[in-house]
């Protein structure tokens, strides 16, 4: 049905189209209308403001993204970096913009891509920008837009330091595009970035682009979750809903909160569930393919893809299987023969011909690529897939399907959180296929309908930080602005702005208030000689003269001798200083007035934030004290705080264990390594053990070299943990061998079956810790002094090779 507009709706977008002519050119390329806040969005990007775009997932928050590439391609010289948490993310986006752009405009930097890095537009992993800011690379020069998608990554306990510290870096003139999903709390995130970015737009959209049904599966019977009235806000339950489960006061026990029910005693006890092959069967017959199956854990999703391949299921027509065999055999052509019974090959593509496929962190990324691309396709029709297929990959679905609503998190079982509902549910609904996506939950003993209800209807959550100062921080920033100025920077941090709002306006204050005092020095030099020292013996001969008129009744005979000669030595020094015989004295002189009252305004603020309570600043100084202690850091004369001569090398290195690895170099503990046995050392640095890994035996362990080597690095862990506990830090977990024989068999030429026996790994996951092993190798290669250097550079070419080197193509 068609909408009229009004004569005022027609002349407010007539005068819309007149501001905005770039908008009108980048909407007449594209062939659907912009929603309204897309529009408002682009239109603050066009008046030259920063914005931050929440929307839900699949709403079309990227539109943004690529309004801003397109802004700056009308700039002969413009830059855009586009910004994305994952690898995987990455090499989409990089690929998308290669077909609007053509390759020769794009690039590409994911830590063991680079492609094109010198291109106008460039597409990055968040740390490689953090990294570049920090070299201060001249791959910065002309930058004028960054988008940061997923930028509500920050609260990742992990990884979301880099975040904060890339939106506090970045040049002040560079424009920054934030999209985030929808969070409880954008408006004041928004607030902090217009405290450290300057002027900055926040725009919410809580509206799905494809509305959503929700469903649970009761037995055999698809019910609606809420009733017919729609009214989901208020949590009112389909009373068929409650008929069906039985759900009543009376039975409050077996009520949702996270834990199946016990099973009841000589009952005859039966889960009530469809299997997946009844659900897939049932979802096709409804027309509710394609469809997203959340297991959360992947043996689970591999078991599934199993279990229905057993039922016979098939969901492809004959052309469809023809067609995803040629595109699996291109996309694959390069992996190597024997490899392909290891990887699992030919069970994974029968199950890709018959539409079913899994998606998970231990598929090697040349197969979730492909299941990607098939399901995009509409050739696979079902994936059962972990929650990370929820994080901002390109894989919408008709319908999303939910078994549990509880998760192991590592410690213990519990239930899904109404953020990650909505990340998951957010699959559900293809813009411009689907008038409606759907969402289903599978139905269980002891789920309470109005608690399902109440997690469905919940739409948001807080964006919370996880900024925390790291060793390689602490010395870029040092190194740049000294210790004075680190913690003004520490205290413009989100983490901060959330412990004490008002910190990070003074913070911001201080700065602007630092940089006048620049200009004021700069006005009231002298080219006669040094007029901050002639300005304060003036000063002080005023203020003199001052206290000497207002005390003069009480002041005794002595006081008054002493008053008098000080004025005439402080008389004498200004005649006799250079600037006194300047011609434009005066003028230099309203300059240093103007200096004296800003630097007392400035010293002031800086004396409140000193006295509010510090968080960051505080963990700051602790890392600071531990940097000291170990020399990596020095205290001048003038009690400044500097690089000391390791701390050049320690601002090179990147990751968790970044003070450790500068240990092990200045101690040459590495030194006698050979490239396997330096592979074997780097695996171990970046490996994180499995929680039910066991203990790795000598036998399992490398000989030679590297067992000596490994003894003195852990002597050094276990140094530094300690030093670091002294110091009221968090410290560190042990190291972990379990991936170090694996790895040295690997750089030795063992064969895939060999390393992921050896590893029990599956192979995404031994390819994803050989790529942090090679970027570890590759910092060691630039920054260790020889012969580690060299020997990083060999280790490095001889693990990236088979699916490793394949899987590092974009």
């Amino acid at each position: 049905m068609s909408t009229e507009l009004s004569p005022a709706e027609r002349m407010a977008a007539w005068k819309s189209r007149q501001a905005h002519p770039r908008l009108e050119a980048f909407e007449r390329q594209l062939s659907f209308p912009l929603d309204p806040f897309q529009r408002a969005s682009c239109e603050v990007l066009e008046e030259g403001r920063s914005v931050l775009v929440a929307a839900p997932t699949g709403a079309g928050k990227t539109i943004v993204a690529e309004f801003a590439v397109f802004l700056a391609m009308f700039h002969p010289t413009a830059k855009v970096f586009y910004t994305a948490p994952m690898k995987a993310l990455s090499n989409q986006k990089y690929r998308e913009l290669v077909d609007v752009y053509g390759p020769s405009e794009v690039g590409l930097l994911t830590g063991d891509t680079n492609v094109n890095s010198s291109a106008r537009i460039v597409v990055m992993t968040t740390e490689v920008l953090r990294n570049m800011l920090y070299a201060d690379s001249d791959l910065l020069r002309d930058l004028t837009y960054v988008v940061m998608d997923e930028v509500h990554y920050l609260a990742d306990r992990f990884r979301g330091a880099v975040w904060e510290e890339v939106i506090i870096h970045l040049p002040s003139k560079v424009r920054l595009i934030s999209l985030s999903a929808t969070v409880s709390n954008a408006e004041e995130f928004g607030d902090w970035l217009q405290a450290v970015r300057g002027e900055t737009d926040v725009i919410v959209s809580e509206d799905r682009p494809v509305p959503l049904d929700q469903h649970v599966l009761v037995r055999s019977k698809l019910v609606d979750l809420f009733d017919s009235s729609g009214q989901a806000a208020t949590n009112r339950v389909n009373p068929e809903l409650v008929r069906l489960t039985g759900s009543s006061s009376s039975r409050d026990a077996g009520r949702w909160n996270g834990r199946q029910p016990s099973r009841p005693r000589g009952g005859d006890w039966r889960p009530d569930r469809m299997d997946r092959p009844d659900i897939v069967e049932l979802l096709r017959s409804k027309n509710l393919l394609p469809a997203i199956f959340f297991i959360f854990s992947r043996v689970g999703c591999d078991s599934a893809v199993r279990q229905v391949l057993r039922a016979g299921v098939r969901l492809t027509e004959g052309w469809e299987r023809d067609e995803i065999r040629a595109i699996v055999e291109d996309r694959c052509r390069t992996l190597r023969d024997e490899d392909l019974a290891v990887l699992g090959y030919w069970e994974w593509l029968e199950g890709l011909e018959r539409g079913v496929a899994a998606h998970h962190a231990g598929l090697l990324p040349a197969f979730k690529e492909v299941v990607e691309e098939l399901f995009q396709r509409k050739l696979v029709k079902v994936v059962f897939a972990t929650e990370t297929l929820a994080l901002g990959i390109n894989m919408p679905a008709r319908t999303v399907v939910l078994e549990k609503l509880e998760k192991f998190n590592g410690e213990a079982r519990v239930p899904i959180t109404p953020g990650e509902y909505t990340q998951l549910t957010g699959r559900a609904g293809r813009r411009g296929i689907d008038v409606e996506g759907h969402s289903v939950i599978q139905w269980s003993g002891g789920l309470d309908p109005q608690s399902v209800a109440s997690l469905a209807s919940r739409r948001s959550y807080p964006l919370n930080s996880s900024f925390r100062p790291s060793y390689n921080m602490a010395v870029n920033l040092i190194n740049q602005f000294g210790r004075d100025r680190t913690r003004e920077i520490l205290e413009s941090s989100f983490a901060q702005f959330q412990a004490d709002r008002a910190v990070v306006d003074l913070a911001r204050k201080v700065r602007a208030q630092r940089e006048s005092l620049e200009g004021y020095e700069k006005a009231m030099q002298c080219h006669l000689g040094d007029f901050r020292e002639y300005w304060s013996i003036r000063r002080e001969l005023t203020d003199i003269e001052k206290s000497g008129h207002a005390r003069a009744d009480v002041q005794s005979r002595a006081e008054r001798d002493r008053r008098q000669h000080r004025l005439t030595a402080l008389r004498r020094k200004l005649r006799q200083h250079p600037c006194h015989g300047c011609s434009d004295r005066e003028q230099h002189a309203r300059w240093a007035e103007r200096w004296s009252r800003l630097k007392k305004q400035t010293d002031q603020l800086a004396g409140q934030i000193n006295s509010r309570t510090g968080v960051v600043a505080k963990i700051f100084d602790r890392v600071t004290d531990v940097l000291l202690e170990r020399g990596y850091l020095v205290r001048e004369d003038s009690g400044a705080v500097s690089l000391g001569p390791y701390g050049g090398m320690l601002r090179r290195i990147y990751g968790e264990r970044d003070l450790l690895v500068a240990e092990c170099l200045r101690t040459k503990v590495w030194d006698r390594l050979d490239p396997a046995a330096l592979a074997a050392m780097a695996a171990t640095i970046v490996y994180e053990a499995r929680r039910d890994e066991g203990e790795v035996y000598d036998r399992n362990l490398p000989r030679g070299p590297f067992r000596e080597a490994l003894d003195a690095t852990t002597d050094l862990w276990s140094r530094l943990d300690d030093l670091e506990r002294e110091h009221r830090l968090p410290g560190s977990d042990p190291l972990s061998t379990g991936l170090a024989l694996a790895m040295h068999r690997w750089a030795t030429g063992a064969s895939l079956d060999t390393v992921l026996s050896l590893a029990d790994l599956a192979a995404g996951d031994f390819v994803r810790w050989t790529k942090q092993t090679i970027d570890l190798l590759d910092q060691l290669s630039v920054v260790a002094d020889q012969p580690v250097g060299s020997t990083a550079r060999r280790a490095l070419d001889a693990i990236r090779r088979g699916i490793v080197a394949y899987s590092s193509v974009a």
